[in-house]
């Protein structure tokens, strides 16, 4: 059962060599709005769709631009094959969209992404702090479709927030 509380572990699915999907968000995002979601009694699908859908345009911990989205990008990539198989990502102003292809644990794949580039950031911020949302949301990928629906999600996320930076935000194995 997933939790309401946005700060609680929420329950994952952790099957190596199958594709995850997951969403990981700015803990200065996280605002009244977002927790308002989070306690509606709809499904756990539905709540996500519209967090995702208000973080695209909301400013709350938006700080992932220029270099940032570089930096992140390249650490991402340097545990592809590693850690797993990199298959799409999108670097938005305030959260990350990642479809991969589960090699190690999930916990560990977590731990190495948010840890690593939460220093990166801090670094480049010139700042020190929590960057990440304590929790994450991910989805067991089930098929050839859903793979295909994740994918181009994840392609056109900043192209429909209208972020003039789109293009450098995407990375993607099929384009």
């Amino acid at each position: 059962m997933t939790s309401n509380n946005p700060h609680s572990n929420l329950p994952h699915i952790n099957l190596k060599n199958h594709y995850q999907f997951v969403t990981f968000r700015t803990q200065e995002s996280i605002d009244s709005y977002v927790h308002k979601i989070y306690h509606n009694p709809e499904s756990d699908k539905i709540k996500q769709y519209k967090i995702d859908a208000y973080l695209d345009t909301s400013r709350n911990g938006a700080f992932l631009y220029g270099q940032i989205v570089a930096e992140i990008q390249s650490y991402f990539l340097s545990h592809d094959k590693k850690m797993y198989e990199l298959i799409a990502l999108s670097i938005m102003p305030n959260h990350v969209h990642i479809l991969f292809k589960q090699i190690e644990e999930m916990r560990d794949i977590m731990r190495i992404l948010k840890g690593g580039s939460s220093h990166i950031i801090n670094q480049i911020r010139g700042i020190k702090g929590q960057v990440w949302a304590k929790d994450y949301f991910d989805k067991l990928v089930r098929n050839e479709k859903h793979f295909s629906q994740v994918y181009e999600y994840i392609k056109y996320n900043a192209v429909k927030a209208n972020l003039e930076d789109a293009n450098e935000r995407f990375y993607g194995i099929y384009d």
